[in-house]
């Protein structure tokens, strides 16, 4: 393969603040004067060295300022505790809200970073009463741990999987709360958006968004106009990175994320659905 030759700092330095806010969004920075479309989720709307995620692309059909509020690692923490964006969200015409992992966020169990919600910060004794043979001191990222608790127990791992999920619906709710009723989901994943158990999914615990099944979006469905769905195909090696700006060091990670074209399948469905809700035209 080719390697796109581009300076991957300058991806880097597109990232951008809004007002009080101390999330580090994906630029450059839009006008929030006016109508925009405003959007909010992790690693994939941010469009991690992508030259133009789908936020972008979608602005360019729709003829409308579109704001990538997107957080590299974010989950829903992130911005439901963030005043600036909530603000920002409500007052958009629409707003596009990933759905993102129900690892990413602080429960019963443990803590996560607040804004880069994949840092593992510290378990919480009732965690520690259910898994008293793990020594959390070891663990900086969720995922890890997580990862060693299965290991450890399944079935103890179980009740910690009922915990995210209760957690992650009651999160989102907040949220689309403080949005408001002009929101839609989106679920960008190549994973199936079903009642699957997360035990029997290929990907298990690599899976985004890891634990959300079909339940637990349906329960948030009155809260939105609607769910969706960009389910692009799997393109492993070089195929999958065609397009993509990244160093020599970057390749294992690069392989992990969504490419151009699944990017440009998530264009496709938004501006099919935005511009049917906002009554606009793609050009």
């Amino acid at each position: 393969m080719k390697q796109d030759v581009f300076d991957t700092e300058n991806l880097d330095r597109l990232s951008c603040r809004y007002g009080m806010s101390r999330l580090q969004c994906r630029g450059p920075q839009r006008s929030l004067d006016g109508d925009y479309i405003a959007f909010v989720g992790g690693t994939e709307t941010y469009g991690k060295l992508i030259d133009q995620p789908f936020p972008a692309r979608v602005e360019h059909l729709v003829g409308m300022t579109c704001v990538n509020f997107g957080c590299v690692n974010a989950g829903v923490d992130a911005f439901v505790n963030d005043p600036t964006v909530m603000r920002a969200c409500a007052q958009a015409r629409m707003t596009v809200v990933q759905v993102m992992g129900a690892n990413y966020l602080s429960n019963r169990f443990y803590s996560v970073h607040p804004r880069r919600n994949d840092r593992f910060l510290r378990a919480s004794t009732v965690l520690q009463a259910i898994y008293p043979e793990v020594d959390f001191s070891n663990f900086t990222f969720t995922r890890h741990m997580l990862g060693d608790l299965l290991d450890k127990s399944a079935d103890r791992f179980d009740i910690v999987v009922s915990e995210l999920r209760a957690a992650w619906v009651a999160r989102m709710r907040s949220l689309l709360g403080q949005i408001g009723p002009n929101a839609v989901l989106l679920w960008f994943s190549t994973e199936t958006p079903d009642d699957t158990p997360w035990q029997e999914r290929s990907a298990l615990l690599s899976a985004e968004p890891l634990f959300v099944n079909a339940t637990m979006i349906d329960a948030l469905r009155p809260l939105v106009h609607d769910l969706v769905v960009v389910q692009p195909p799997r393109r492993g090696g070089p195929v999958g990175m065609r397009g993509m700006f990244f160093s020599a060091q970057q390749r294992q990670a690069v392989s992990e994320l969504m490419g151009p074209s699944a990017h440009a399948d998530a264009t496709v469905a938004l501006t099919q659905k935005l511009g049917a809700l906002l009554g606009v035209t793609a050009t």
